[in-house]
């Protein structure tokens, strides 16, 4: 048996509890795969983004609904060690990818203010772009049960609102783009889990920013949230499922005021009804 058949094979055995079954959960519940869709998954060369182009490959397989896929990854000025672990895990994972260029990392190390946010934001576009180019409807990321815990807390304790990463939503820049997170109820534990399984040694964070102020990104808000949450942990064991169906079950009859689109609601609005 080849390497990469030994991975596929541990999707659907070893791990099909905590990564495939889950994974199937998602795309099925949130409706993210439908006939006849070309999906762009976009990949960054990190554990999360290869382990979701495995289980889209397997799932078009051994799935009922017919789609194409196209395995995209954008070069925004990683140096050439990066990009050759890239087609190298690519290689041994049998994934057959299409490397493209931009040249965001250029335009953001000139940028003082907020530098990741734009970085995600102009990658987000390169892709949808990209994807459009290729016939594609739809794109995929890698993002997880982690991330979407973490984004509600980001959001209540440094933004000031509650809201969380949402499994599919509708591009507003392309028009008939769809974003999907196929991986929206696996856990990052067990995609760490199944790369050390298999000896899969994937990029962590290739960007230049954060290879010269490390320091600074020890102290990122996102991972000071990822100690709290395990700080929490020790006296909740279920405190990161609380957080995370907390945007299942939001009580609006116990909200001051909300807001979608342009209209804003407060709770006096109506309260004499």
């Amino acid at each position: 048996m080849e390497r990469y058949q030994k991975i596929e094979s541990s999707l659907i055995t070893k791990y099909r509890k905590d990564i495939w079954a889950k994974f199937v959960k998602g795309v099925q519940e949130f409706q993210m795969i439908e006939e006849n869709d070309k999906i762009a998954v976009c990949i960054s060369g990190g554990k999360d983004s290869f382990v979701l182009a495995k289980c889209m490959q397997e799932i078009q397989k051994h799935g009922k609904v017919r789609f194409d896929l196209e395995f995209i990854v954008m070069n925004p000025g990683y140096n050439d060690k990066n990009i050759q672990k890239i087609i190298e895990n690519a290689k041994t994972m049998n994934i057959p990818i299409t490397i493209f260029e931009s040249d965001i990392f250029s335009i953001v190390e000139k940028v003082d203010s907020s530098p990741c946010y734009l970085c995600a934001r102009m990658r987000r576009g390169c892709l949808y772009n990209k994807a459009k180019e290729l016939g594609c409807n739809k794109i995929a990321l890698g993002h997880h049960y982690d991330d979407v815990m973490e984004t509600i807390l980001l959001s209540v304790l440094y933004g000031g609102e509650f809201k969380t990463m949402m499994p599919k939503l509708h591009s507003t820049n392309f028009q008939g783009m769809e974003l999907i997170r196929p991986m929206y109820y696996v856990r990052e534990k067990d995609i760490i889990s199944f790369a050390k399984y298999h000896e899969l040694d994937f990029l962590n964070c290739a960007c230049r920013f954060t290879e010269r102020n490390h320091d600074q990104i020890q102290d990122s808000k996102r991972l000071l949230v990822k100690r709290l949450i395990q700080e929490l942990k020790k006296d909740n064991d279920y405190v990161e499922y609380s957080i995370f169906k907390s945007a299942f079950n939001v009580n609006l009859n116990t909200l001051i005021g909300y807001h979608k689109d342009e209209k804003t609601y407060h709770f006096l609005d109506d309260y004499k009804k």
